[in-house]
């Protein structure tokens, strides 16, 4: 298996750079075909408005959403009309309410789904929307960009070079390993971390031994951390041991 077919979903200009630079740095050590969803949101909400207004304000607000989602396609077109990839760029425009189900039929159909991180000062009011649509209905893989994107550094072959897998034999986690094989096939090491494993767990003698020889037999170089909980939130374990 391999990522051939990204989607990244713009909806966002502060988000454009950040979240295409990753896009366009995957699809071009993939040899992936990108494509690219800019997305309007049309704000309007039927029956808030006084009688006989809820058409003007209806189609101003379709209006001022056709204007941002043209003025995203055109900063996408223009980065990506450089970069020499294979890319395709649609427009949607949706309310709320249809958010959901657009998202989840344009994440169905590609290998992975490429969205700015859902929180802080500059995310939308709906980013957590579209990574939630993209994971639970379109059942798709997502990778979340950082704010400041990625660094400027990192090249086309050492993206991912180190990979840690949190693991505690759920399904969920299980599921997120298989939908990652490419990114942990192409990495120089694998940590698989595992906090605080139960002693009744079919794996106490051998915690993520079974994972380990699952991803060996795919070629990931692959080394386990037990680590105790020694701090209040699983979280702040694994970002300590990313540092």
């Amino acid at each position: 298996m391999a990522y051939k077919s990204l989607l990244t979903i713009i909806s966002n200009p502060v988000a454009v750079a950040p979240t295409l630079a990753a896009a366009i740095l995957l699809a071009r050590r993939e040899d992936a075909h990108l494509e690219v969803l800019c997305l309007g949101i049309d704000h309007s909400q039927v029956g808030y408005y006084y009688p006989a207004a809820g058409p003007i304000y209806n189609l101003d607000d379709i209006a001022r959403a056709e204007a941002d989602v043209a003025a995203l396609q055109k900063l996408v077109t223009d980065r990506l009309g450089t970069e020499g990839l294979r890319f395709s760029v649609e427009t949607a425009i949706a309310q709320m309410g249809g958010l959901t189900d657009l998202i989840a039929r344009q994440a169905r159909f590609n290998d992975l789904v490429i969205l700015p991180i859902p929180y802080g000062k500059h995310a939308s009011t709906y980013a957590d929307l579209l990574v939630e649509a993209a994971l639970f209905q379109g059942r798709a893989p997502v990778l979340v960009v950082p704010v400041n994107g990625l660094p400027e550094a990192l090249g086309t072959t050492t993206l991912g070079q180190e990979i840690i897998v949190a693991w505690n034999e759920s399904a969920e986690a299980l599921v997120a390993i298989r939908k990652a094989l490419p990114l942990l096939r192409a990495a120089k090491q694998v940590t698989i971390a595992i906090i605080d494993p139960s002693p009744q767990s079919a794996e106490r003698s051998d915690p993520g031994g079974a994972l380990s020889q699952m991803l060996a037999r795919h070629g990931v170089h692959v080394e386990v951390a037990v680590l105790a909980k020694t701090m209040p939130k699983v979280t702040e374990v694994l970002n300590r041991l990313v540092r």
